[in-house]
């Protein structure tokens, strides 16, 4: 069993390596995707990846309980490809549908924190299932620093989820201009 985590910034051909790493590994797929489509334009995003998608891959749609999903999902002979950790980040972050300040102290609702520690908890457990995973992630520090708390919350979010993350996985792998850069663990 493997774990890795692929992360990079946007359209840094993150996902497409995380998409090859699964085709290329023989196993049965499980694709869980954690988008959602609340406008037009995210549904034509969705409609997108789902339509890239081999047709053998199985496709579950998760936005917040991923811990679960993992658990559950976790068989041996199966790949696990998790796509994207930080949109799952932001629909725990907006899951109450409550505004947050443009300045200030930004208090997470409850399940925000929860499910992170779910997630971290099923990582760990999932070690010994005999089903690989690759969880895709944003990076989003390497930036400018966001301006409005919320956009700042969420880049330290996102930061603290990568590094808690890649400590648990076997591999790490940086994706820029869509080239692999294997920090951690043997190449993939």
């Amino acid at each position: 069993m493997t774990r890795t985590l692929v992360f990079g910034g946007a359209r840094s051909g993150k996902s497409a390596y995380a998409e090859k790493l699964a085709r290329e590994s023989g196993k049965e797929v499980v694709y869980i995707a954690t988008a959602q489509a609340g406008d037009e334009e995210m549904a034509t995003r969705v409609r997108r990846h789902r339509a890239q998608r081999p047709a053998e891959w199985a496709t579950l749609e998760e936005p917040l309980r991923l811990g679960d999903a993992l658990l559950r999902e976790a068989l041996p002979g199966r790949l696990l490809l998790v796509d994207c950790l930080t949109l799952w980040l932001t629909n725990l972050m907006f899951s109450t549908g409550e505004a947050y300040p443009d300045v200030g102290d930004i208090a997470l609702p409850e399940l925000f924190h929860s499910e992170r520690a779910h997630l971290l908890y099923a990582l760990a457990e999932i070690e010994d299932s005999g089903c690989d995973l690759i969880l895709v992630s944003n990076e989003v520090g390497m930036g400018i620093v966001p301006y409005g708390a919320i956009s700042r919350c969420f880049t330290d979010e996102a930061g603290r989820l990568n590094q808690a993350v890649a400590a648990i996985c076997d591999r790490a792998v940086f994706v820029a201009a869509g080239l692999p850069l294997h920090l951690k663990g043997a190449p993939c």
